[in-house]
């Protein structure tokens, strides 16, 4: 009888101290930063990469994404050019590439701030790269961002793109080696280059026309092939 309630009383102190010798439960947040996490959004916006298009600044994605990135203008001929956040290593979970935020200020503003900068930087492109003074960062910081380009490190192909995103609304192919998958809805243009890095660009699905319109030019004057 006794050996029966020593072993009874060993029972329930394990039972009232299991809760205290099991490892705490961690609160896993699932990843919301991929690139084929795409929310649109009413009022014609959408969201990716947990950033809102048109609606948070390129401040908030330095927050959200990190420091690791550079900041400058980029320029090509005559243009006033594009203010780029460049992310160079990206990564989102197991998946890796390069991401480039584009922040949305007037041309009068870029000239300004393209005088303003010290020298300036020849890519592979033939762009020019000019980064800003300190004292404008703050500015630079507050644009708004206007559109979002992933470059994957891996290359894709029509079925994963499908498996991804469904099936486009439009292919658009500009030659033998580079075909526009387009996703009004989702404010997406996936564009393929057969031997190159494929290119993923996100816009606000009210403002797909920006990605659409280029293409359709580009055939009617007859360059594409």
């Amino acid at each position: 009888m006794r050996i029966f309630l020593y072993l009874l009383l060993i029972i329930i102190i394990a039972f009232a101290a299991a809760p205290f010798l099991r490892p705490p439960v961690r609160d896993i947040q699932p990843v919301q930063t991929l690139p084929w996490q795409i929310e649109p959004l009413a009022g014609g916006s959408a969201r990716v990469f947990g950033l809102t298009l048109g609606a948070d600044h390129l401040g908030d994605a330095r927050e959200k994404l990190g420091e690791d990135m550079e900041l400058a203008i980029v320029a090509r001929g005559d243009e006033a050019g594009s203010l780029e956040m460049f992310y160079s290593h990206y990564t989102a979970g197991l998946f890796k590439g390069k991401l480039v935020l584009v922040g949305a200020l007037d041309d009068a503003t870029l000239l300004r701030l393209r005088n303003r900068a010290g020298k300036a930087r020849y890519l592979d492109s033939g762009a020019r790269k000019y980064h800003l003074r300190s004292e404008d960062l703050q500015q630079a910081y507050q644009a708004l961002i206007e559109s979002i380009a992933f470059v994957p490190a891996v290359n894709l192909d029509e079925d994963v793109v499908g498996k991804r995103f469904g099936s486009p609304q439009e292919s658009i192919r500009v030659s033998a080696e580079t075909i526009h998958l387009l996703y009004p809805r989702l404010g997406l243009d996936v564009m393929l280059n057969e031997g190159h890095k494929d290119v993923l660009q996100y816009v606000a699905p009210r403002d797909f026309a920006r990605l659409r319109t280029p293409l359709l030019k580009f055939l009617s004057n007859g360059t594409g092939k």
